[in-house]
């Protein structure tokens, strides 16, 4: 049997390294069911660079600490839900039937690990500046969004509302408090009952 020659190893100069930007979202991408699943405190540098297969050195020439990625990982989480929410609104040939349909993603039986990153990023906004810059800027925008599906619901005649922005304000901050005693379970919520009523702020404030 004829042996075989031992391959030899790449030279350095000649390996395809990725961009520094590919490997830092790689890295943030391995964080993000972590956070989801323990919750950001209880995530570490180790963590990070098993799940993401590669060196604790790997992630902290990337990353200046653990906190960085974790902040990377839930901005990264948090603006491609809201914008598959968005997209998903846009594409509704009403504005009611997008409203529907975001109420109906925001409680699903696969939202809770959404939900707990959420507050998990929303406490860190006490101990953090950018988180906190990053929550008003987020709370901005889905603001704004749900606020322009009002106004082109009343534009199509189907919404009666005189002050878009201020419903607005009251439609996300029961979705936040719903989601709260979703995860609390104090006292139990469904998702059914949570949507239940955010349809019902629907058909009083805007269908009324």
């Amino acid at each position: 049997m004829t042996a075989r020659t031992p391959r030899r190893a790449v030279d350095a100069s000649r390996r395809t390294r990725q961009p520094t930007e590919v490997r830092r979202r790689l890295i943030a991408e391995a964080a993000v069911p972590l956070i989801a699943e323990r919750g950001s405190a209880a995530v570490g540098v180790r963590d990070v660079a098993a799940a993401a297969g590669v060196s604790v050195g790997t992630v902290t020439y990337h990353f200046e600490s653990v906190q960085e990625v974790l902040s990377e990982a839930m901005v990264l989480h948090i603006e491609r839900y809201y914008g598959a929410l968005s997209e998903a609104a846009d594409r509704a040939t009403r504005a009611a039937e997008g409203l529907r349909l975001l109420i109906d993603a925001l409680f699903t039986d696969d939202t809770d690990r959404h939900w707990r990153m959420w507050f998990d990023y929303w406490n860190a906004g006490d101990r953090d500046q950018a988180f906190a810059r990053g929550q008003a800027a987020r709370y901005e925008s889905w603001h704004g969004e749900i606020r322009v599906l009002v106004e082109r619901g009343r534009a199509e005649g189907d919404f009666h509302c005189d002050d878009p922005a201020d419903f607005a304000v009251r439609f996300a901050a029961l979705a936040d408090g719903l989601a709260l005693q979703r995860l609390r379970q104090s006292p139990p919520l469904t998702t059914t009952d949570a949507r239940r009523h955010l349809y019902r702020l629907v058909e009083v404030e805007l269908e009324g």
